[in-house]
């Protein structure tokens, strides 16, 4: 995969999803799709629970997926050395996430890092990040979001303030 990031879709806005470790494959094509709808990157952290040839994760990005930019990672600590964001830029989302999504206060280089659909982020990495940590509020009704469903929340919501994205409308 090409590890090198390619230009934004918006020079004042960029944006980054991170998947650690996601072990679903219709998950990430999906989240593929968003992306590339969203002008974002998207960084996939070693290990994946699938392969990336197979066909259901470019069924779920349906033809979009070739056009989706991509990196692939071998370990959280490869991705933050290439990518070297800083605190600031960095929002983890987990269940028990300290602050709503909402109150996320995005620069316009942003990473959304989210963790594997059966385990979330490692204990580690919240650790590094205390104060950027995220929930989306959800009813007792369910344990948890898909995985791709939230993806797509808290990006548009990184989104939403963003003044070149308000021309989308």
């Amino acid at each position: 995969m090409d590890q090198s990031p390619k230009a934004p879709a918006s020079p004042s806005v960029e944006r980054h999803v991170v998947l650690v470790a996601p072990e679903v494959h219709w998950n990430t094509g999906n989240i593929g799709r968003t992306c590339l709808g969203a002008g974002a990157f998207l960084h996939l952290v070693k290990p994946l629970g699938f392969s990336l040839a197979e066909r259901e994760v470019k069924r779920a990005g349906l033809d979009y997926w070739p056009r989706v930019r991509l990196s692939v990672w071998e370990c959280f600590e490869e991705f933050l050395a290439a990518a070297a964001p800083s605190s600031a830029e960095m929002a983890l989302f987990a269940k028990k996430g300290s602050r709503p999504f909402w109150h996320m206060t995005p620069p316009q280089r942003f990473f959304l890092v989210f963790g594997a659909e059966t385990r979330g982020l490692s204990p580690d990495i919240l650790a590094r990040y205390p104060a950027n940590t995220y929930h989306i509020p959800i009813t007792r009704e369910v344990r948890c979001l898909n995985l791709s469903t939230s993806v797509g929340i808290a990006l548009y919501e990184s989104l939403r303030t963003a003044s070149p994205f308000h021309a989308w409308s």
